[in-house]
Formats: C-alpha cells, sequence, structure tokens
C-alpha cells in the first residue's frame, strides 16, 4: 500500500499539510503494512479526522467516511436494498407471467437492487485499489453497531444474508477515531493498532498553523498559539483544538489583525471558545492576564 519507509511517510503528509510525528508516522506505517485497523484516540480538534483526509491523498486514492451517532444501524452504514426498484421489478416479473418464488429471490435480491452504504463500500470486491475507510468517532455508536464491526475490523468481509459473505479483494486502510465520550469495548481495540493523539507542542502547532495558512503573520500565529496553549490550562468546558487554533488564526487574519491584544481577544473569542460558561470563565479571570501569562511564558513575542 505505501512503498516508502516511516520518514518517507513523515514527509509526503507534510506536502498534504499534515504535520506527523514520528509515533503516529510509525502506527500508521504499521496499520499499512501489516493491514491492520488503526485506533485514533484523543480530545476533540487534535486532528484525528484530519489524518484520514491527508493519507488518502498520500495514497492516491479514495476517502469513505462513516460518520457515527446514536442510532445508527445497518441501512446506514452497510446496506439496504432498493425496495422501490425491486417492487417496480416485481411487478414487471408479474406481469411476464414469470414470478415465482426462487425466480423472485435470484432476480431482486441482486447486485443492481444493493445500495452499498460506506462499509460495503470500502470492502466492495469490485474495487481494484484498497481504499482509506474512516470510521469517524466510534464512542458515538451505540454498543449494537460496535458488536457488528468486528466481523469487518477482523476479516475484512460483511455476511449478507440474501448474498453470503462479502470479501474484500483489496482490503482498506481502516481508521477509527474517537473522543472519549464513553469507553469503546476491549473486542472492538483488540482488533487495532492504537494510538493516542496529544494536543501538539507549540513548535508543532506553529508549523501546522504555517502550512495550513501560509498567508498568515508568523508572528500573530506565535501570539494565537501560545494564547491557545495558555487556554488548556484551564478548566474548561470544551478545550479548543488545532482546528480552533487554524480558525483563531484566519479570522484575526481577516480583520487585518497583526497582534493580540485584550480587545481583539475579546472581540473574537467566539472563533475559538463554543460555550458560553466558557466565554464567562476567561471574561471572569480577565482577558488582559491570559495574554499576558501567555507573553510572560516566552511564547509570545511583543
Amino acid at each position: 500500500m505505501f512503498a516508502g519507509s516511516i520518514s518517507d511517510l513523515q514527509r509526503r503528509l507534510t506536502e498534504q499539510r499534515y504535520v506527523a510525528d514520528r509515533g503516529l508516522a510509525v502506527s500508521l506505517f504499521l496499520a499499512m503494512r501489516l493491514r491492520r485497523p488503526l485506533f485514533l484516540e484523543g480530545e476533540a480538534g487534535v486532528g484525528k479526522t484530519a489524518l484520514a483526509s491527508a493519507v488518502a491523498a498520500v495514497l492516491d486514492t479514495d476517502l469513505i467516511r462513516l460518520q457515527c451517532y446514536d442510532g445508527l444501524d445497518v441501512s446506514h452504514a452497510v446496506y439496504e436494498w432498493d425496495y422501490a426498484r425491486q417492487l417496480l421489478e416485481l411487478r414487471i416479473l408479474e406481469a411476464a407471467g414469470a414470478l415465482d418464488r426462487e425466480t423472485a429471490r435470484r432476480e431482486l435480491y441482486g447486485e443492481p437492487f444493493l445500495l452499498k452504504r460506506p462499509l460495503l463500500q470500502a470492502i466492495d470486491p469490485l474495487r481494484t485499489r484498497p481504499a482509506v475507510l474512516l470510521i469517524d468517532e466510534i464512542d458515538r455508536a451505540d454498543d449494537e453497531f460496535e458488536g457488528y464491526l468486528l466481523e469487518l475490523l477482523a476479516e475484512f468481509q460483511i455476511t449478507i444474508p440474501e448474498l453470503g459473505t462479502v470479501r474484500a479483494v483489496e482490503p482498506p486502510l481502516v481508521l477509527l477515531t474517537s473522543n472519549r465520550t464513553r469507553e469503546v469495548h476491549d473486542a472492538l481495540k483488540r482488533r487495532c493498532l492504537y494510538q493516542w493523539i496529544d494536543y501538539p507542542a507549540l513548535d508543532t502547532e506553529l508549523a501546522v498553523v504555517a502550512l495550513r495558512l501560509p498567508h498568515a503573520s508568523a508572528r500573530l500565529a506565535q501570539q494565537v498559539a501560545a494564547v491557545v496553549r495558555e487556554l488548556r490550562g484551564m478548566e474548561l468546558y470544551k478545550v479548543p483544538g488545532i482546528s480552533e487554533t487554524l480558525d483563531w488564526v484566519a479570522a484575526l487574519a481577516a480583520l487585518d489583525a497583526e497582534t493580540l491584544d485584550a480587545d481583539i481577544v475579546n472581540e473574537t473569542l467566539g472563533v475559538v471558545l463554543k460555550t458560553k460558561e466558557d466565554l464567562e470563565m476567561l471574561r471572569a479571570h480577565g482577558i488582559g492576564g491570559v495574554v499576558a501569562r501567555a507573553q510572560e511564558s516566552g511564547g509570545v513575542r511583543a
């Protein structure tokens, strides 16, 4: 799937504007070489979902995404039958006088009437190159759906009662993400390699900003990253991730801001903090104090 080295993989990801540290690159490299799913866990906004897009671009293949949610079922995740077309075909068979149980079953439950959802698309035997399958926020799905995934993750196959077992000729690279809103079962984790993605170091975050927003001032980016790092040390309800750092730098650049001060921070706080409680907490602590502490830490240049 990937013929280069771990360093090559890091370089190729950087070309796709994704900065991966050595640990993440090793886990991803092994997932591709061993053909094992990779379970990515970490706080929201640290780049788990973005990794899948970057990997698909590196491999020059399709990204197939399944967004998980409470109540997700087989008909939305795997497959369902096109009942309208089946009914039309049934009427055609009836009009032709060819309606018997065996004929109807053979004609109605075949590929032309099968609607392939993300999981089945990823292991489609007709696929000539392996896709990247992103199962995003698996922690939002329920226990029953987790159990359904076990066959797919272990054997890269799915059983459809009317057709039998569908098995991938070219197994996809499977990336599962979790924000830890609940614990995922050990049976699922055992089928995967595991990687925790933490908030990045300041230098790494600045490298991400430089790749994603090359037009933004390096000085402004450094100031924003340092203040965001200060915010992550507070007891916030929703801690800002890399995506919020990027949004904040982009917003400030759009306002032609060249430096951070308490006024501009106060005006743009809704870009980086997303709950009323967090906004009130920061204002109660004093925005100027947060900016000053970030400056004193050596991260912000006046």
